[in-house]
């Protein structure tokens, strides 16, 4: 009876069981899906679909996408990027469903720091130290992005930079590993959602795979070297932290990595990317990244392009040498086509994953077009947005905030240009909604501020390298008078006003993509106008517009008053005057040195000790590390920014002097607000490993909280150390934590901090 029993009983369960066990889960009908849809293509279309051209809106190269329309109808096209609006991608994407196979295309674009409604640089995003904010940045410009069309988002650029001379700092989040690994995961999350089927998500690539932060000389496109030691332990780290929150597709650098350029790096795509760090996602090329292995010296083009699949670059930007050389390939043996399987698969995936089969027009909603972008929601965050990243470098004697009386002298050639407001890499603003510096103060400022206004001097003196520093419609007229002539004028305005407001520093390309500087000071005509406009005797304001840190030596110890705005955003104008007004109080920490002069380049907080470091010593001393010029400190350290009010540190304290893996101890401190009116300050944890097997940096930033304190207030901040978080990759590059003696700081930036002591014991 027993046996019949459990018989019976089987028989009853069995079927149920079966049956939940062969429910497919979401992977197994991808799969299912994707090698059913290989197994109909044929080679050339499997190679078609690793081919991305462009739609012809915004190139970063000197080569275009010829015959686009033809391509797609054969299935030679996988994705295009710089093309956008429902229509124009319904157009596109109706071509590809006739083709034979009918698979949809991807859209990308550089949706940079937002779409239409356009948010402040990445550098400004960071210096807010305010990662909800950022992450809704991303998130609104994935709603916007995608009701015009686009899936597909080349971003965000995670690349650690310490060299300011470099323009491509303006995209990323300055030096840090850790902030930028914190930024890196809010982006990923912020475009990608929780559901990229939604049509309000869009894929999000991370890029450049890796260390193009690291260019030798600042110099764009450069070639780059580093130690291992290096590379894993502060330049890799934002890359993985984007890769561990789920970003779907990787960007690979331009630079050479161990002698080998990264489109073609094995180690670096293959090895580290999908073995090591267990990526699962597509990797595409740079713009004609793949054809540019020919100059780096590797071959022609098919032995480039049979190279860079090989390593595991599974899309081909713009080159367009995997649709001409790679069947040539396969037939010589070059390739396999277990590796063109391979990348066709994960580019299907992707689609998939974005629902392009179940509609390939989901994303082409005109009625979403016209409701949900440069919504006034939108443009209210941005403008909320922008205050938070606006850093104060200098306030002698409460030169701000201004008052709402009086006449103020907007002047400089940043004052009255609305193309210049967005910043670089703002390819979709309509410029048509960005009100001038000039105008956005008048609206901002009320009937009863008078604001008279003059150029004051040209962008730069040299007409060429204004053009240069103008482009992509950037451009500022030029005044053809002599400069005195103009600076003169500008005088005689600031001498019937209160204050003089000086709008100076850079215009938006001169920082970005191929556009380095070595001069990184505000340009010689303009501090010639900077140093008129202070001989009046009037308070100066130097309104600071830039893209990278500058050398702002002289104005440091000549001007009473600095705020630096970057570049703000499509709402930059009213959040300048928002701050300069004290509407808002400016709560931005800089993330990137900045430096005395060039020559300190390159200088970070995060440096490793020297066998004989000055420290404490009277600069000059002869045979201990540092300059017979200039000092070794920089003019501003990471983290620094001031406030309308100020902040009183109390002592800190932890829980325990020693610590062990499994536990935790806690570093507290108070924070008072001992100014008149509210302000936001961002609290910083730094810690330093004083011995180990490796030589470690003199501060590692490990954790920050930003808080809102009322006047006369007090918070208490505490922050939580564990033994991970002093782990690192030591000789072997194995991922560890050392026992002995660490320093825990705490401070409002990397240089003033308060220390206190703690041992590891294991």
């Amino acid at each position: 009876m027993k046996r019949i029993f459990v018989a019976f009983t089987l028989a009853l369960t069995l079927p149920a069981f079966a049956q939940k066990k062969a429910a497919p889960t979401e992977k197994q009908k991808m799969d299912s899906f994707i090698n059913n849809l290989l197994s109909k293509m044929t080679v050339d279309e499997k190679i078609g679909q690793l081919n991305l051209v462009t739609g012809g809106e915004a190139t970063t190269g000197s080569a275009v996408s010829t015959g686009v329309e033809a391509k797609i109808a054969k299935g030679d096209v996988g994705g295009i990027f710089s093309l956008t609006t429902p229509q124009k991608i319904r157009k596109a994407q109706e071509i590809a469903m006739r083709s034979r196979l009918k698979i949809p295309m991807i859209f990308g674009q550089d949706v940079i720091h937002g779409y239409k409604t356009t948010f402040p640089i990445p550098l400004a995003l960071a210096a807010s130290w305010d990662l909800p904010m950022i992450e809704k940045t991303a998130r609104i410009a994935a709603q916007e992005a995608t009701a015009d069309g686009l899936n597909w988002t080349f971003s965000p650029m995670v690349d650690l930079a310490r060299d300011p001379r470099w323009g491509r700092v303006a995209e990323g989040s300055g030096e840090d590993p850790f902030l930028g690994s914190e930024i890196a995961k809010v982006m990923v999350k912020g475009y990608q959602g929780n559901d990229l089927k939604a049509i309000n998500t869009m894929m999000a690539c991370v890029k450049h795979l890796a260390l193009y932060g690291a260019a030798e000389g600042g110099r764009d496109y450069n070639t780059t070297d580093m130690s291992f030691d290096r590379m894993y332990n502060e330049y890799l780290p934002p890359y993985k932290a984007a890769i561990d929150a789920g970003a779907g597709s990787v960007m690979v650098s331009f630079n050479d990595i161990n002698g080998v350029p990264a489109t073609a790096n094995k180690w670096l795509l293959t090895d580290l990317l999908r073995k090591e760090w267990g990526f699962k996602g597509f990797v595409a090329s740079d713009y004609t990244g793949v054809s540019e292995l020919i100059a780096h010296g590797l071959g022609d083009l098919k032995t480039v392009s049979g190279l860079a699949l090989k390593a595991g670059t599974d899309m081909d930007m713009v080159s367009e040498g995997f649709l001409t050389t790679l069947k040539q390939n396969l037939n010589e043996g070059k390739v396999t086509i277990a590796q063109i399987n391979s990348a066709c698969r994960l580019i299907l995936e992707a689609k998939y994953k974005l629902g392009l089969f179940d509609d390939p027009f989901k994303y082409c909603s005109e009625e979403r077009a016209a409701k949900e972008i440069l919504t006034a929601e939108n443009l209210k965050f941005a403008r909320q947005a922008a205050t938070k990243t606006f850093v104060l470098l200098k306030n002698d004697n409460q030169t701000l905030p201004l008052q709402r009386k009086g006449t103020i002298a907007l002047v400089g050639p940043l004052a009255n240009t609305a193309s210049n407001m967005p910043g670089t890499w703002s390819v979709n603003a309509d410029m048509s909604k960005v009100p001038t510096l000039l105008q956005g103060l008048t609206q901002v400022a009320g009937d009863k501020v008078k604001i008279v206004h003059a150029l004051g001097s040209n962008l730069i003196g040299d007409p060429n390298q204004q053009i240069w520093g103008t482009a992509h419609g950037r451009d500022i007229p030029r005044d053809n008078r002599p400069e005195s002539e103009i600076i003169a004028e500008a005088v005689k305005v600031a001498e019937k006003a209160d204050v003089v407001v000086a709008a100076l520093g850079e215009a938006s390309e001169m920082s970005g993509e191929s556009s380095s500087r070595t001069d990184i000071g505000i340009p010689d005509t303009q501090k010639r106008l900077l140093e008129a406009l202070l001989k009046t005797g009037k308070p100066v304001v130097l309104v600071l517009f830039a893209g990278r840190p500058m050398t702002l030596t002289w104005e440091q110890a000549n001007v009473p008053a600095i705020l630096n705005v970057w570049f703000g955003g499509v709402e930059a104008a009213k959040a300048i005057g928002d701050v300069l007004f004290g509407d808002v109080n400016p709560s931005g920490k800089i993330t990137m040195t900045f430096p005395q002069n060039v020559g300190q380049i390159p200088l970070y907080y995060a440096h490793k000790m020297t066998g004989r470091p000055l420290g404490d010593k009277p600069w000059f001393t002869r045979f201990w590390s540092n300059y017979l010029d200039v000092t070794n400190d920089p003019l501003y350290p990471f983290g620094f920014g001031l406030s309308y009010t100020t902040f009183t540190y109390g002592d800190v304290k932890i829980s325990s002097s020693t610590l062990k893996p499994g536990q935790k101890i806690n570093i507290t401190t108070t924070i008072t607000n001992s100014g008149s009116i509210a302000g936001e300050e961002v609290v910083q944890l730094y810690i330093r490993d004083l011995v180990g097997t490796s030589t470690r940096p003199v501060k590692e930033l490990k954790g920050f909280q930003k808080i809102n304190l009322q006047p006369g207030e007090t918070k208490t901040v505490t922050f939580a150390i564990s033994e991970e978080m002093l782990r690192f990759y030591n000789s072997q590059l194995k991922f560890v934590s050392e026992a002995g003696d660490f320093k825990a700081f705490v401070g409002t930036n990397s240089r003033d901090v308060k220390a206190v002591d703690f041992k590891l014991v294991k």
